[in-house]
């Protein structure tokens, strides 16, 4: 009989002012979420979502790949409603990864953005879910590269999120757990700072699930730290063969005595270590004015970066972002305004203008783009149509002139 052991830890990064990550640990259920909008809308999004999911699932009373499922449309439900029911956060949304031990002795996942969900099996690490961006699919479609993928300024623009829409596809993945396995659950901010190899490193290396999770997090901010960053670690353990390890373990060897054990600790004592250097004032100095060049570029690339709005599309919707086209270094446009105008709306030729991102100097300068594109398009029908057909002429009458009137004549 198998049982799971986890571990987690979150962190805000080095960049940004708020965590709009969410996890959830409460065995048999974990959960990743992160979320996305301006100002708040992200942190309510995803927390809004990761309660959702916990209470749909244990409302079901038994865990099955389809409650897992209509858990996970409870919480997109939840998300969208709160959105709806408050304009200061329309357009919010998160993603959701969760894995949750089922009934039948398997695990049951389902993911909705680009939060992951990995397994490490006998060393070896692998990807279960697959991301919901723009630059996955690219890669799934042979139009570039995994290497391009990763530097792509466009890898943050998510092609399906929780909570956006009314109803949203939900993934669904079942494995068959083996003891030893290790599954791996974070937000984005860990793989966009380590790779693969260097995740499965950290992984193989430390035993416990929660000092792992804390060094995976630890490791993504020396690396960077340009999100939040989220993990949980689940172990599958075996009691039984645990036990039964314990009970083959020898007996250490005896300790040495005499002059054996003299010798043995005073090979062992530490050496002296030299004296560290004492940092002289000058290069104390050096290092402050470093770091207040460092932080006043950090703040001015921040305001540009946020400065302004751009029309894009989001799949085949119009919306709007706030930020740069494509993002500036690690700051990320975010979405303003979830439209509901689609490309089926404008003209053709706009279509690429909105691809490439049309820059607006305000949110209601970026409406009124979108309605012009709009009206365009509705004349151009308009002026294609052909004309109505004319009315017939109406029958002419002929009137006839009056004959003369005469006088009779006199007698």
């Amino acid at each position: 009989m198998i049982r799971l052991r986890a571990g987690s830890a979150t962190d805000v990064g080095l960049v940004r002012n708020n965590n709009q990550d969410s996890l959830l640990v409460a065995d048999p259920l974990f959960a990743v979420a992160d979320g996305m909008g301006g100002a708040a809308a992200g942190e309510v999004a995803s927390t809004t979502a990761i309660e959702s999911l916990e209470s749909a699932f244990d409302a079901a009373g038994h865990a099955t790949p389809e409650t897992l499922i209509e858990a996970a449309r409870s919480a997109n439900r939840a998300v969208w409603e709160q959105a709806e029911s408050n304009p200061e956060m329309r357009g919010m949304g998160t993603t959701l990864v969760a894995v949750a031990m089922l009934e039948d002795g398997r695990l049951g996942a389902i993911n909705i953005g680009d939060s992951r969900l990995y397994v490490l099996r006998e060393g070896s690490l692998r990807q279960i879910t697959s991301d919901h961006n723009l630059v996955a699919e690219l890669v799934a479609e042979g139009r570039i590269s995994k290497e391009e993928a990763e530097v792509h300024p466009r890898r943050n623009i998510m092609t399906r999120a929780l909570g956006v829409d009314p109803d949203v596809p939900v993934d669904l993945f079942v494995e068959d757990p083996v003891a030893g396995d290790r599954f791996l659950l974070c937000s984005d901010g860990l793989p966009r700072e380590l790779r693969d190899d260097h995740i499965a490193s950290l992984l193989n290396r430390l035993a416990d699930p929660g000092e792992a999770a804390k060094e995976l997090v630890e490791e993504a901010k020396r690396r960077g730290g340009n999100d939040n960053i989220t993990v949980v670690v689940v172990d599958v353990e075996d009691p039984e063969k645990e036990t039964a390890a314990v009970a083959v373990t020898p007996a250490p060897p005896p300790e040495p005595s005499g002059r054996a054990a003299a010798a043995e600790a005073a090979v062992s004592a530490p050496l002296p270590q030299p004296k560290a250097r004492i940092v002289t004032l000058r290069v104390a100095a050096f290092f402050v004015l470093l770091l207040a060049i460092i932080a006043a570029a950090a703040v001015g690339i921040g305001w540009y970066a946020r400065s302004g709005y751009y029309v894009g599309l989001r799949g085949d919707k119009i919306t709007i972002f706030q930020g740069q086209p494509g993002g500036v270094l690690w700051l990320h446009p975010t979405i303003a305004d979830a439209t509901h105008t689609t490309t089926s709306d404008v003209l053709p030729h706009q279509v690429p203008r909105l691809r490439a991102g049309q820059t607006e100097p305000s949110l209601e300068a970026a409406r009124q783009f979108i309605s012009r594109l709009v009206a365009e398009a509705q004349a151009a029908r308009a002026a294609a149509a052909p004309p109505p057909a004319a009315p017939p002429p109406a029958p002419t009458t002929t009137t006839q002139p009056a004959p003369p009137i005469t006088a009779p004549p006199s007698t």
